[in-house]
């Protein structure tokens, strides 16, 4: 079945240095971290953004691929975001972060077996009835990629969604990543991905450094990013496109002309 999707637009990432572009650029929807803020003490201006556009919470660290339960408290956290915001949905990672006491700081990728698959499901599916809005799950950028695997990624992903009809959140420069770094063909992954469940994308810069590539979130967004984003766009309508940029800010101009090529390459202009 067809997610319900609404129609977002172009988006940027709020961030405290951004405030102030983003009041001057006026992005259609603006996407926060979830853990850096709290629901009773948000800050002023990014209330103004709540009462003009839709403000999307993004967690980072609720887990849902380790092995433990999801903490009660991330997910109260997060529901209680959602509601401060009126935010239409929220989203976290296809990962796990912590195991045991252990916390890794990083979103670590899922090992693609039928068992991790199974955790994964009964996290997300547990996570999913408190929370008072629609899930979606985003892919991730990843430097190694776990043998044995029983399932492709884009099986993963389709099990994933049928299993507990989450939605997706498609990260084309996660995408572009990975192929570069670990191979394969994101074109056809596109073909192959569940894009009926698709929430919105993401894209982000980044750089490559003795022939790895850093997803770094802090260089303009790369052409074959960009052609992936069109590459999807002929697949399935993106009901939403988001710049995530997470440092080194550059001036509004550089930001304008970022959203400027992505609306292009998205159909949306």
């Amino acid at each position: 079945m067809a997610a319900e999707s609404r129609e977002l637009g172009v988006g940027l990432g709020w961030r405290p240095e951004l405030d102030v572009t983003v009041e001057r650029l006026r992005p259609d929807f603006v996407e926060i971290v979830a853990e850096n803020l709290h629901p009773a003490h948000l800050p002023e201006p990014l209330r103004r953004v709540a009462g003009r556009v839709p403000v999307l919470p993004h967690a980072v660290s609720l887990s849902l691929g380790g092995a433990e339960p999801v903490a009660p408290h991330r997910v109260g956290h997060l529901a209680a975001l959602a509601e401060a915001l009126g935010a239409p949905l929220v989203s976290d990672h296809i990962c796990f972060v912590r195991a045991g006491d252990l916390d890794s700081g990083h979103l670590m990728p899922l090992p693609r077996t039928r068992d991790a698959l199974d955790v994964l499901v009964a996290n997300v599916r547990a996570v999913q009835q408190d929370l008072p809005v629609p899930l979606a799950l985003e892919n991730i950028a990843a430097l190694l990629a776990w043998p044995d695997a029983e399932l492709t990624e884009a099986q993963f992903l389709r099990e994933l969604t049928e299993r507990t009809g989450c939605l997706l959140l498609v990260d084309v420069a996660n995408l572009y990543a990975n192929a570069r770094n670990l191979g394969g063909d994101p074109v056809r992954l596109l073909d192959e991905l569940p894009l009926d469940r698709l929430a919105y994308v993401h894209v982000a810069g980044g750089v490559e450094r003795h022939g790895v590539y850093h997803d770094t979130h802090t260089h303009p967004v790369p052409a074959p990013v960009l052609d992936l984003l069109r590459e999807l766009a002929t697949r399935a309508h993106p009901p939403g496109v988001l710049l995530e940029w997470d440092d080194d800010y550059p001036g509004d101009s550089v930001f304008a002309a970022e959203l400027a090529a992505i609306r292009g390459a998205a159909g949306k202009s």
